[in-house]
């Protein structure tokens, strides 16, 4: 993408309010632009951003062999009302149409997918089955903060599995969880599972995916020496006492932000709708069923929080809008060839390339580069060409090297 040819532009000022880190440098570098608080638009550069965190997440579902749907987001009052969720979910937003009719906007999806998968899973041979979408929710947040981290519209993949018994659920739980871990290790991020309420979901423990970070409005107990965690509005330990798991650390206080959770919603569901499946004696039985969900668009955020410097962002790779940034200084006609040759060369062998392209100074163009935050820089200047080279630069070291022009795609 050549960026004289964008119409986003990178801004020293912010349009709306909003005191986040990821929000002042998302707004601030093109990523995304604030309609309201809570909401939303993603710019071209944000909406790469999440599509590769989208892809990474994708990769890891399809390999626990979900499969992926996508469910609407306006739903019914009538599944609602069946699981009671119309009248004791506080976030749904509800809508009258001109025919006097309730709606509600997806908050979560149990009240669609539930019957939808009950009705074509009649017999227990058919089981365990794995839905999952990657789609819009909104939630009628009171005070919609942090930047992308809380909005009354977010991207999230959610996933249900349904199961003929609690051992299999149990099972499938410790792969989803595996899983889980993976998908935050591609993209940068250390996750605890950490124990808490199920809340309005469910009446038993869930589990939450926590990232360690100051601008998370979770506070976690946890252990360094093993994966012991718990939320604190829960805990039966403090600070300072001896990890229960292993003996062998005493536990930390931290705040913490939700980047995932599991809840196991038992059979409330096939009870709700009155829907289950045959089993092997020829008697009817209710599922067990399992939600999973990953915040997409609050993952963005948590990784520009943990990540930033006070350049700006710093992509991980996984997660970056692109991989290279070529910057071309000057407009000398050599050095303009020589930066475009350049640009084509990479975009032809398939490398993700921000080519910087415009007529501004080199200050200018370097302080933007490093406030987008892609991961590696390279420069095309008279100096450069002078030795037939590119300076090569990543985002997260101060050093540079010259690599020769005709070296550069072998050494990506």
């Amino acid at each position: 993408m050549r960026m004289s040819q964008t119409f986003v532009k990178s801004s020293k000022t912010l349009s709306g309010e909003g005191d986040s880190l990821n929000y002042q440098l998302l707004t601030r570098a093109g990523f995304v632009d604030q309609l309201m608080a809570g909401v939303y638009t993603y710019l071209p550069l944000g909406l790469r951003v999440l599509r590769k965190i989208e892809q990474v997440v994708r990769e890891e579902m399809d390999a626990l062999g979900a499969e992926e749907v996508l469910m609407p987001m306006l739903h019914p009052k009538e599944p609602w009302v069946k699981t009671g969720g119309w009248d004791s979910i506080d976030v749904l937003f509800k809508i009258k149409s001109r025919t006097g009719n309730d709606y509600a906007l997806g908050q979560s999806e149990e009240e669609v997918v539930a019957p939808l998968v009950l009705s074509r899973a009649p017999s227990y041979k058919q089981y365990p089955i794995k839905v999952y979408q990657i789609h819009w929710k909104f939630r009628d947040e009171l005070r919609a903060k942090s930047g992308i981290m809380r909005g009354r519209e977010f991207f999230m993949k959610d996933m249900y599995s349904f199961h003929t018994t609690q051992e299999d659920f149990d099972a499938f739980y410790q792969q989803a969880k595996e899983a889980y871990l993976r998908i935050f290790k591609r993209l940068g991020l250390t996750a605890k599972v950490t124990e808490a309420s199920g809340g309005a979901f469910s009446e038993k423990i869930s589990y939450e995916f926590e990232v360690l970070t100051d601008a998370g409005e979770d506070v976690i107990y946890y252990c360094e020496k093993c994966d012991f965690c718990v939320e604190d509005e829960i805990a039966k330990v403090k600070p300072g006492e001896t990890c229960p798991r292993c003996g062998k650390s005493e536990l930390k206080e931290g705040k913490s932000a939700e980047v995932g959770n599991v809840f196991d919603l038992g059979q409330k569901y096939g009870k709700a709708f009155d829907m289950g499946f045959v089993d092997e004696h020829d008697q009817k039985q209710f599922p067990v069923v399992g939600c999973y969900g990953i915040g997409i668009s609050r993952v963005m955020g948590v990784i520009v929080e943990k990540y930033a410097d006070e350049k700006g962002i710093v992509w991980p790779e996984s997660a970056a809008p692109f991989a290279v940034q070529v910057v071309r200084l000057g407009a000398d006609e050599a050095v303009t060839r020589a930066a475009d040759k350049l640009y084509d060369e990479l975009t032809k062998a398939g490398v993700e390339v921000l080519y910087d392209d415009r007529d501004v100074s080199a200050g200018a163009k370097f302080a933007e580069a490093d406030m987008i935050g892609v991961p590696l820089r390279l420069t095309v200047s008279k100096r450069t060409l002078a030795e037939e080279s590119v300076e090569w630069k990543r985002r997260d070291s101060d050093e540079t090297k010259l690599v020769k022009l005709g070296e550069v795609t072998a050494e990506l």
